[in-house]
């Protein structure tokens, strides 16, 4: 289906618009959180690593906040900037702090919490994208293709420090158990759908959360099993569904510094 093919179907529409949003806000914030260890990532080759793969990441919000555009849901830079945090639909997990203090002020961080929920993030995404590619939605399917180039290398270098840090006996295993433990609490609302998932697969934009979590499991089962990790009982939603617009205080305090330019001046370019 094209853009001009669209308006004719409003339920498709609806479906679509949705889960847009979904993965603009996705990128848009988990983009910021990276962009957040800048100067503080473990040596500098990896704050260099690092911040590239944010840009990428917050170029892919762009890119889906254009195309929310140009199917007539506004301007791109109001759709990142100016909508409230419960109009939202980005998961939970990616919203939240990296660890105590600012980026100014006494950060304290987790390195282990950032190195699992990019590394869960990332592989969630990759297989929404793959998906993606066969979407009934021509201009996402030619989307999800440039942007599923990029990730390959970003799942790649997340796999790459998850693997080499639960490698790593004594604190290093245990920080990264405990943040695995952290994230599984809240991973199942990056694979939700929001209320559209029928509809989304009615019109063949893209496949179920069921299928979503199915592919994402069984890709992590070597890491799990090898390091006997749980995940069954505890791939869950504890925090609220972000895809409904239930967020923390995090994204608030988040917004406020990302918007804090185009509030000023809503004409600057992001």
């Amino acid at each position: 289906m094209t853009i001009e093919e669209l308006h004719t179907n409003p339920a498709y529409q609806d479906a679509l618009v949705d889960l847009l949003y979904q993965l603009a806000d996705d990128d848009f914030i988990v983009a910021y959180r990276g962009s957040e260890w800048l100067g503080l990532a473990p040596h500098i080759e990896e704050d260099v690593a690092f911040s590239s793969i944010s840009q990428d990441t917050m170029g892919h919000a762009t890119m889906l906040y254009e195309l929310l555009e140009s199917i007539g849901e506004g301007d791109a830079n109001a759709l990142a900037h100016a909508r409230k945090a419960d109009e939202r639909k980005n998961a939970i997990l990616l919203e939240m702090v990296n660890g105590s203090g600012t980026y100014l002020q006494e950060p304290k961080y987790d390195w282990a919490f950032a190195v699992v929920r990019h590394y869960c993030y990332t592989l969630a995404k990759t297989i929404k994208m793959k998906s993606l590619q066969q979407s009934s939605f021509e201009p996402l399917a030619q989307l999800a293709v440039k942007i599923n180039m990029e990730l390959h290398y970003h799942l790649l270098h997340w796999k790459t420090w998850f693997t080499q840090l639960m490698k790593i006996p004594g604190e290093s295993q245990e920080r990264m158990v405990a943040a695995w433990d952290r994230v599984m609490k809240d991973m199942k609302g990056v694979l939700a759908l929001g209320s559209y998932e029928e509809d989304l697969v009615k019109y063949n934009v893209m496949t179920n959360e069921t299928q979503l979590m199915h592919s994402w499991m069984q890709e992590m089962q070597s890491l799990i099993s090898n390091y006997h990790l749980p995940i069954e009982v505890r791939l869950k939603m504890n925090s609220g569904n972000g895809r409904l617009g239930e967020h923390s205080k995090d994204l608030e305090d988040a917004l406020n510094t990302l918007s804090s330019v185009y509030r000023i001046d809503p004409t600057a370019a992001w």
